[in-house]
């Protein structure tokens, strides 16, 4: 990677990714137990369910607009000091027992200032790397050495259940915000004609849906993170009834596989089919939910490690696919799109399905929790068995672009 990126370049792209994944996990990791900390447990689909409302709108604005109108480095600037504000907001009425609507709709501010923010961020990536299939992996991976040292530090403060998690997290976004002067400016196409309104939202974005291939992954990656969703919101709440105290720490063993599987995706890529790399990080989505339906500490600690590498193998395998075989002018819309169908309608469903789900395998105070994974690892498998059967790849005509 040293051989085509200047060092300098290299120090820029890991740093950005490094400070990004660490303010996200900041906010997103501990939330669950500072909302129950707090008295607001009945809210917390709702929270985490705001990143996906803000996903149906956001990305795909401020992807059209980086894609057509402005820089991206200079949309991440801007949306970074926002999210700041926003956190700021939002956990200074947790901590002052502001009214659960008070809170969610700060909560909601914040999750539309945030939502776009990594679909822009990894545009700004793969814009300066020649090769996205070897260099991307390892340049990610340190977004999730970023999101485990987030993790680890909010332990260390003894924030899992309290507000300054969400203050440390304010204060590394503006640490982005202002890493991003460092940053070249990204130069825009610049469009003489006019354009629709559907055009400015980012709406024709929609039409990479007509390629089939392009359908398929799009479909398979908003699947995957319905079930997916419930492992943020309840793995917490699982953890403390087993007496494992440090919460926010130990979600952060996931990303240990996740980092092994980043640095190995450029040689798995040049040594297997996407098809079968992605149809790999869905089985082990299986897997993992099967061991956490053992309901023992080692078990559950297990599933989280294996979550990463699902993760990874899927979502990090997604964006490569569209960088390489999307038109470069539809990169960020493109991006968006994902954002939008992933952290939207797939968390969406996720978060409100699995508190339905969740409600119904608790009576008393007491969960069935190998019901409960159970239920999402047969929901894992058939994600698997539809990616199987309807994806084609390069085989199928006119796969490569939009």
């Amino acid at each position: 990677m040293l051989t085509t990126l200047r060092r300098a370049e290299y120090a820029e792209l890991i740093g950005l990714f490094f400070l990004l994944g660490a303010a996200l996990a900041m906010w997103f990791v501990p939330l669950s137990s500072v909302l129950q900390a707090h008295g607001l447990a009945q809210i917390r689909p709702y929270a985490f369910a705001a990143s996906a409302v803000a996903a149906f709108v956001s990305p795909l604005l401020f992807g059209a607009m980086a894609d057509r109108h402005t820089s991206p480095v200079k949309v991440l600037r801007w949306l970074g000091f926002a999210t700041a504000l926003a956190m700021v907001a939002a956990s200074t009425a947790i901590r002052y027992g502001a009214g659960p609507w008070v809170v969610l709709a700060l909560i909601q501010l914040h999750a539309f200032c945030s939502a776009p923010i990594w679909s822009i961020a990894s545009t700004i990536i793969f814009s300066r790397l020649d090769d996205a299939k070897k260099q991307f992996g390892p340049v990610r991976a340190v977004a999730t050495v970023g999101w485990m040292s987030g993790c680890v530090f909010v332990s260390l403060i003894g924030a899992d259940r309290s507000t300054l998690a969400g203050y440390a997290g304010a204060v590394t976004w503006i640490a982005v915000s202002l890493f991003t002067f460092k940053l070249p400016e990204l130069v825009i196409p610049k469009s003489i004609q006019s354009l629709s309104w559907t055009q400015r939202l980012g709406l024709d974005a929609l039409t990479l849906l007509k390629h089939p291939d392009h359908r398929v992954v799009f479909l398979t990656g908003a699947l995957f993170t319905i079930p997916l969703a419930a492992l943020y919101v309840y793995t917490p709440v699982h953890m403390q009834e087993l007496g494992l105290v440090h919460t926010t720490a130990w979600m952060s063993v996931g990303q240990i596989s996740e980092v092994v599987v980043m640095l190995s995706l450029g040689a798995l890529i040049g040594r297997w089919r996407l098809k079968w790399i992605l149809g790999c990080g869905l089985a082990l989505g299986v897997i993992r939910y099967g061991l956490s339906s053992w309901a023992t500490p080692p078990a559950l600690i297990a599933g989280i490690t294996l979550h990463g590498a699902s993760f990874a193998l899927v979502t990090i395998t997604e964006q490569i696919y569209l960088d390489q075989r999307v038109d470069h002018a539809w990169r960020a819309r493109a991006q968006a799109l994902m954002a939008l169908l992933n952290s939207g309608v797939g968390n969406m469903m996720g978060y409100l399905g699995s508190g339905l789900w969740f409600a119904h395998c608790s009576s008393e105070g007491r969960t069935q929790w190998p019901i409960f994974w159970g239920g999402l690892g047969v929901a894992m498998v058939a994600v698997l068995i539809f990616f199987l059967a309807m994806y084609r790849g390069r085989n199928r005509a006119g796969a490569s672009m939009h």
